[in-house]
Protein backbone atom coordinates (compact mmCIF):
# COMPACT_ATOMS: atom_id res chain seq x y z
CA UNK A 1 0.00 0.00 0.00
CA UNK A 2 1.67 3.31 -1.21
CA UNK A 3 -0.57 5.52 0.88
CA UNK A 4 -1.66 5.90 4.29
CA UNK A 5 -4.33 2.82 5.46
CA UNK A 6 -7.46 4.55 6.93
CA UNK A 7 -8.95 3.20 9.77
CA UNK A 8 -12.48 3.77 11.15
CA UNK A 9 -12.75 3.61 15.34
CA UNK A 10 -15.89 2.77 16.33
CA UNK A 11 -15.99 4.72 19.67
CA UNK A 12 -18.63 1.72 21.14
CA UNK A 13 -20.72 1.84 24.23
CA UNK A 14 -21.22 6.21 24.93
CA UNK A 15 -21.31 5.28 29.51
CA UNK A 16 -17.95 3.26 29.13
CA UNK A 17 -14.10 3.58 28.34
CA UNK A 18 -14.24 3.25 24.74
CA UNK A 19 -14.54 6.99 24.33
CA UNK A 20 -12.18 8.23 26.35
CA UNK A 21 -9.17 5.37 25.10
CA UNK A 22 -10.49 6.81 21.41
CA UNK A 23 -9.21 10.26 22.78
CA UNK A 24 -5.76 8.90 24.36
CA UNK A 25 -5.30 7.02 20.79
CA UNK A 26 -6.07 10.06 18.82
CA UNK A 27 -2.44 11.42 20.50
CA UNK A 28 -0.59 8.87 18.93
CA UNK A 29 0.73 9.59 15.63
CA UNK A 30 1.66 6.77 13.19
CA UNK A 31 1.52 5.87 9.59
CA UNK A 32 -2.06 5.79 9.31
CA UNK A 33 -5.30 7.61 9.08
CA UNK A 34 -7.43 7.24 11.81
CA UNK A 35 -11.30 8.74 11.55
CA UNK A 36 -12.89 8.61 14.88
CA UNK A 37 -16.72 7.73 14.68
CA UNK A 38 -18.78 9.28 18.02
CA UNK A 39 -20.55 12.25 19.03
CA UNK A 40 -18.49 15.09 19.30
CA UNK A 41 -19.05 16.71 22.61
CA UNK A 42 -18.87 13.34 24.00
CA UNK A 43 -15.77 13.02 22.67
CA UNK A 44 -14.72 16.57 23.73
CA UNK A 45 -15.50 15.64 27.47
CA UNK A 46 -14.44 12.21 27.92
CA UNK A 47 -10.68 13.88 26.29
CA UNK A 48 -10.87 16.45 29.16
CA UNK A 49 -10.38 13.18 31.32
CA UNK A 50 -7.20 11.91 30.06
CA UNK A 51 -5.64 15.12 29.66
CA UNK A 52 -6.43 15.54 25.54
CA UNK A 53 -7.85 18.57 23.79
CA UNK A 54 -10.20 17.67 21.42
CA UNK A 55 -9.08 19.62 18.39
CA UNK A 56 -9.74 17.28 15.27
CA UNK A 57 -10.75 18.47 12.16
CA UNK A 58 -14.36 17.01 10.58
CA UNK A 59 -13.36 13.64 8.59
CA UNK A 60 -13.70 14.25 4.64
CA UNK A 61 -12.96 11.30 2.79
CA UNK A 62 -10.20 13.68 1.09
CA UNK A 63 -8.68 15.35 4.11
CA UNK A 64 -5.00 13.75 4.75
CA UNK A 65 -4.96 14.43 8.50
CA UNK A 66 -3.75 12.03 11.10
CA UNK A 67 -7.08 11.79 13.37
CA UNK A 68 -10.32 13.06 12.06
CA UNK A 69 -13.55 13.11 13.49
CA UNK A 70 -17.03 11.61 11.65
CA UNK A 71 -19.29 12.87 14.21
CA UNK A 72 -22.61 11.17 14.59
CA UNK A 73 -25.13 12.46 17.38
CA UNK A 74 -26.22 10.49 20.57
CA UNK A 75 -29.54 9.69 20.97
CA UNK A 76 -30.10 10.88 24.47
CA UNK A 77 -27.88 12.18 27.08
CA UNK A 78 -25.25 10.16 28.29
CA UNK A 79 -23.25 10.17 31.44
CA UNK A 80 -20.08 8.27 32.28
CA UNK A 81 -20.71 4.61 34.27
CA UNK A 82 -24.60 4.78 33.59
CA UNK A 83 -25.98 2.73 30.75
CA UNK A 84 -29.18 4.06 28.87
CA UNK A 85 -30.83 2.02 26.31
CA UNK A 86 -31.64 5.22 24.39
CA UNK A 87 -28.35 5.32 23.52
CA UNK A 88 -28.68 1.34 21.43
CA UNK A 89 -28.96 2.32 18.24
CA UNK A 90 -26.45 5.41 18.46
CA UNK A 91 -23.69 2.45 19.33
CA UNK A 92 -25.29 0.35 15.98
CA UNK A 93 -25.13 3.15 13.53
CA UNK A 94 -21.67 3.81 14.57
CA UNK A 95 -20.40 0.32 13.30
CA UNK A 96 -23.21 0.85 10.37
CA UNK A 97 -21.19 3.81 8.63
CA UNK A 98 -18.09 1.94 9.32
CA UNK A 99 -19.14 -1.14 7.81
CA UNK A 100 -20.41 0.99 4.81
CA UNK A 101 -17.16 2.87 4.51
CA UNK A 102 -15.10 -0.56 4.25
CA UNK A 103 -17.71 -1.91 2.33
CA UNK A 104 -16.65 0.97 -0.47
CA UNK A 105 -13.51 1.07 0.16
CA UNK A 106 -13.54 4.37 2.15
CA UNK A 107 -12.05 2.87 5.02
CA UNK A 108 -9.06 0.14 4.90
CA UNK A 109 -10.18 -1.25 7.96
CA UNK A 110 -12.92 -1.33 10.97
CA UNK A 111 -10.83 -1.00 14.79
CA UNK A 112 -13.86 -1.24 17.41
CA UNK A 113 -14.18 0.26 21.03
CA UNK A 114 -16.07 -2.28 23.30
CA UNK A 115 -20.36 -2.30 23.24
CA UNK A 116 -22.39 -3.58 26.24
CA UNK A 117 -24.96 -6.20 24.82
CA UNK A 118 -27.26 -6.02 27.36
CA UNK A 119 -28.12 -2.64 27.00
CA UNK A 120 -28.27 -2.99 23.26
CA UNK A 121 -30.65 -5.30 23.44
CA UNK A 122 -32.93 -3.45 26.15
CA UNK A 123 -32.63 -0.67 23.63
CA UNK A 124 -33.46 -2.16 20.09
CA UNK A 125 -35.79 -4.63 21.22
CA UNK A 126 -37.28 -7.72 18.36
CA UNK A 127 -34.16 -9.22 17.17
CA UNK A 128 -31.17 -10.26 19.47
CA UNK A 129 -28.28 -9.08 19.60
CA UNK A 130 -25.22 -11.36 20.09
CA UNK A 131 -22.18 -8.87 19.28
CA UNK A 132 -19.87 -7.40 17.37
CA UNK A 133 -18.68 -10.42 15.63
CA UNK A 134 -22.08 -11.33 14.89
CA UNK A 135 -23.37 -8.21 14.05
CA UNK A 136 -20.60 -7.35 11.51
CA UNK A 137 -20.88 -10.41 9.94
CA UNK A 138 -25.18 -10.21 9.46
CA UNK A 139 -24.21 -6.21 8.22
CA UNK A 140 -21.66 -7.78 5.63
CA UNK A 141 -23.41 -10.97 4.21
CA UNK A 142 -21.25 -13.73 5.88
CA UNK A 143 -22.34 -16.92 6.54
CA UNK A 144 -19.49 -17.81 8.85
CA UNK A 145 -16.73 -16.03 10.66
CA UNK A 146 -13.98 -16.44 13.03
CA UNK A 147 -13.03 -15.39 16.20
CA UNK A 148 -9.22 -15.11 16.77
CA UNK A 149 -7.26 -13.31 19.53
CA UNK A 150 -3.25 -12.35 19.28
CA UNK A 151 -1.43 -11.59 21.95
CA UNK A 152 2.24 -12.67 23.57
CA UNK A 153 3.50 -13.93 20.68
CA UNK A 154 0.04 -16.49 20.26
CA UNK A 155 -2.75 -16.45 17.25
CA UNK A 156 -5.44 -18.55 18.91
CA UNK A 157 -8.79 -19.52 16.76
CA UNK A 158 -11.64 -21.09 18.11
CA UNK A 159 -13.79 -23.31 16.65
CA UNK A 160 -17.05 -22.55 18.72
CA UNK A 161 -17.55 -19.64 20.59
CA UNK A 162 -19.98 -18.08 23.34
CA UNK A 163 -21.50 -21.69 23.68
CA UNK A 164 -22.21 -24.06 27.29
CA UNK A 165 -19.44 -26.16 27.82
CA UNK A 166 -22.81 -29.04 27.47
CA UNK A 167 -23.23 -27.95 23.67
CA UNK A 168 -19.66 -27.63 22.46
CA UNK A 169 -19.02 -31.42 21.42
CA UNK A 170 -22.37 -31.45 19.07
CA UNK A 171 -21.53 -27.82 17.63
CA UNK A 172 -18.10 -29.81 16.41
CA UNK A 173 -18.82 -31.55 12.75
CA UNK A 174 -16.18 -32.28 9.95
CA UNK A 175 -18.43 -29.83 8.07
CA UNK A 176 -18.05 -26.79 11.00
CA UNK A 177 -14.72 -27.64 11.51
CA UNK A 178 -13.44 -27.77 8.16
CA UNK A 179 -14.91 -24.09 7.31
CA UNK A 180 -13.47 -23.04 10.63
CA UNK A 181 -9.87 -24.37 9.08
CA UNK A 182 -10.40 -22.95 5.86
CA UNK A 183 -11.16 -19.42 6.76
CA UNK A 184 -8.18 -19.21 9.28
CA UNK A 185 -5.98 -20.65 6.46
CA UNK A 186 -7.32 -18.11 3.90
CA UNK A 187 -6.97 -15.36 5.99
CA UNK A 188 -3.56 -16.37 7.72
CA UNK A 189 -2.44 -16.25 4.00
CA UNK A 190 -4.27 -12.89 2.81
CA UNK A 191 -4.75 -10.86 5.51
CA UNK A 192 -1.31 -11.42 7.88
CA UNK A 193 0.60 -12.27 4.84
CA UNK A 194 1.94 -15.80 5.33
CA UNK A 195 2.68 -18.02 2.48
CA UNK A 196 2.10 -21.54 3.54
CA UNK A 197 0.59 -21.42 7.46
CA UNK A 198 1.10 -24.10 10.01
CA UNK A 199 -2.05 -24.78 12.48
CA UNK A 200 -1.39 -26.48 15.51
CA UNK A 201 -5.13 -28.16 16.28
CA UNK A 202 -6.83 -29.04 19.65
CA UNK A 203 -8.23 -31.91 20.55
CA UNK A 204 -11.48 -31.49 22.53
CA UNK A 205 -11.34 -34.26 25.32
CA UNK A 206 -7.95 -34.63 27.88
CA UNK A 207 -5.18 -36.11 26.44
CA UNK A 208 -6.69 -35.48 22.64
CA UNK A 209 -9.13 -38.70 23.86
CA UNK A 210 -6.56 -41.16 24.63
CA UNK A 211 -7.03 -43.37 21.45
CA UNK A 212 -10.77 -43.05 22.12
CA UNK A 213 -11.04 -44.11 25.80
CA UNK A 214 -11.65 -40.28 26.93
CA UNK A 215 -14.44 -39.49 24.25
CA UNK A 216 -14.47 -40.13 20.26
CA UNK A 217 -14.88 -37.01 18.72
CA UNK A 218 -10.98 -36.90 17.84
CA UNK A 219 -11.60 -40.27 15.81
CA UNK A 220 -14.97 -39.22 14.35
CA UNK A 221 -15.02 -35.93 13.46
CA UNK A 222 -11.48 -33.82 14.24
CA UNK A 223 -9.21 -36.24 12.28
CA UNK A 224 -11.37 -37.27 8.90
CA UNK A 225 -11.13 -33.22 8.86
CA UNK A 226 -7.67 -32.80 9.41
CA UNK A 227 -6.84 -35.68 7.02
CA UNK A 228 -9.18 -34.36 4.21
CA UNK A 229 -7.66 -30.77 4.41
CA UNK A 230 -3.94 -32.29 4.43
CA UNK A 231 -4.85 -33.73 1.20
CA UNK A 232 -6.28 -30.48 -0.07
CA UNK A 233 -2.95 -29.05 0.93
CA UNK A 234 -2.77 -27.56 4.17
CA UNK A 235 -0.55 -28.30 7.35
CA UNK A 236 -2.05 -28.96 9.59
CA UNK A 237 -0.46 -30.77 13.19
CA UNK A 238 -2.64 -32.12 15.43
CA UNK A 239 -4.98 -33.01 17.19
CA UNK A 240 -3.17 -32.34 20.16
CA UNK A 241 -3.97 -32.41 23.77
CA UNK A 242 -4.39 -28.68 24.64
CA UNK A 243 -2.63 -29.25 28.01
CA UNK A 244 0.56 -29.85 26.46
CA UNK A 245 0.12 -27.35 23.35
CA UNK A 246 0.76 -23.96 24.92
CA UNK A 247 4.30 -24.25 25.28
CA UNK A 248 7.56 -23.07 23.68
CA UNK A 249 8.67 -26.06 21.59
CA UNK A 250 5.49 -27.03 20.57
CA UNK A 251 4.24 -23.38 19.26
CA UNK A 252 7.55 -22.60 17.70
CA UNK A 253 6.04 -25.10 14.92
CA UNK A 254 2.98 -23.39 14.33
CA UNK A 255 1.77 -19.77 13.09
CA UNK A 256 -1.71 -20.36 14.85
CA UNK A 257 -3.38 -22.54 17.18
CA UNK A 258 -7.04 -23.53 16.79
CA UNK A 259 -8.69 -24.26 19.97
CA UNK A 260 -11.80 -26.60 20.42
CA UNK A 261 -13.52 -23.61 22.60
CA UNK A 262 -13.43 -20.39 24.38
CA UNK A 263 -11.87 -21.13 27.72
CA UNK A 264 -10.02 -23.95 26.08
CA UNK A 265 -7.42 -21.53 24.36
CA UNK A 266 -8.48 -18.47 25.42
CA UNK A 267 -7.04 -18.37 29.27
CA UNK A 268 -3.51 -19.46 27.82
CA UNK A 269 -3.48 -16.10 25.18
CA UNK A 270 -4.83 -13.69 28.18
CA UNK A 271 -2.20 -14.51 30.76
CA UNK A 272 0.38 -13.84 28.09
CA UNK A 273 -1.02 -10.71 26.94
CA UNK A 274 -3.69 -9.46 29.04
CA UNK A 275 -4.83 -5.64 28.38
CA UNK A 276 -2.57 -6.14 24.84
CA UNK A 277 -4.63 -8.87 23.60
CA UNK A 278 -6.13 -8.25 20.25
CA UNK A 279 -9.31 -9.91 18.99
CA UNK A 280 -9.26 -10.28 15.05
CA UNK A 281 -12.64 -11.48 13.06
CA UNK A 282 -11.53 -13.96 10.23
CA UNK A 283 -13.55 -14.41 7.16
CA UNK A 284 -15.59 -11.38 6.62
CA UNK A 285 -15.27 -9.13 3.42
CA UNK A 286 -13.19 -6.49 5.61
CA UNK A 287 -10.36 -5.92 7.99
CA UNK A 288 -11.84 -6.14 11.72
CA UNK A 289 -9.91 -5.82 15.09
CA UNK A 290 -10.62 -4.69 18.56
CA UNK A 291 -9.92 -4.76 22.06
CA UNK A 292 -10.12 -8.03 24.09
CA UNK A 293 -11.61 -6.30 26.82
CA UNK A 294 -15.25 -4.76 28.02
CA UNK A 295 -16.54 -1.26 28.76
CA UNK A 296 -15.62 -1.28 32.38
CA UNK A 297 -18.46 0.97 33.30
CA UNK A 298 -16.26 1.44 36.96
CA UNK A 299 -13.30 3.38 35.30
CA UNK A 300 -15.05 5.36 32.54
CA UNK A 301 -14.67 9.12 32.68
CA UNK A 302 -11.94 8.52 35.30
CA UNK A 303 -8.97 8.97 32.52
CA UNK A 304 -7.07 5.67 34.10
CA UNK A 305 -8.35 3.03 31.75
CA UNK A 306 -5.42 1.33 29.82
CA UNK A 307 -5.43 2.24 26.20
CA UNK A 308 -2.83 -0.90 25.03
CA UNK A 309 -5.38 -3.30 24.07
CA UNK A 310 -6.59 -0.44 21.89
CA UNK A 311 -3.20 0.86 20.61
CA UNK A 312 -2.26 -2.41 19.62
CA UNK A 313 -5.95 -3.45 17.41
CA UNK A 314 -4.98 -0.31 15.53
CA UNK A 315 -1.36 -1.23 15.05
CA UNK A 316 -2.79 -4.77 14.30
CA UNK A 317 -5.66 -3.41 11.56
CA UNK A 318 -3.04 -1.20 9.68
CA UNK A 319 -0.58 -4.10 9.09
CA UNK A 320 -3.21 -6.20 7.69
CA UNK A 321 -4.21 -3.42 6.06
CA UNK A 322 -0.87 -2.58 4.16
CA UNK A 323 -0.64 -7.24 3.42
CA UNK A 324 -3.95 -6.54 1.63
CA UNK A 325 -2.95 -3.24 -0.25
Amino acid sequence: MSRRPVLALTTGEPAGIGPELAAAIATRRGDLRLVLLGDRALLTERAAAVGVTADWPDYTPDRDVPVSLLHRPLAAPCTAGTLNPANARYVLDLLDRAVAGARNGEFDAIVTAPLHKGVINDGIGGKFFYGHTEYLAERTGTEQVVMMLTGGGLRVALATTHLPLKDVPAAITVESLSRTLRILHSDLQTKFGIRTPRILVAGLNPHAGESGHLGREEIEVIVPALDALRAEGMTLIGPLPADTLFNRKQLEQGDAVLAMYHDQGLPVLKFASFGEGINVTLGLPVIRTSVDHGTALDLAGSGRADPGSLAAAIELAAELARHRG
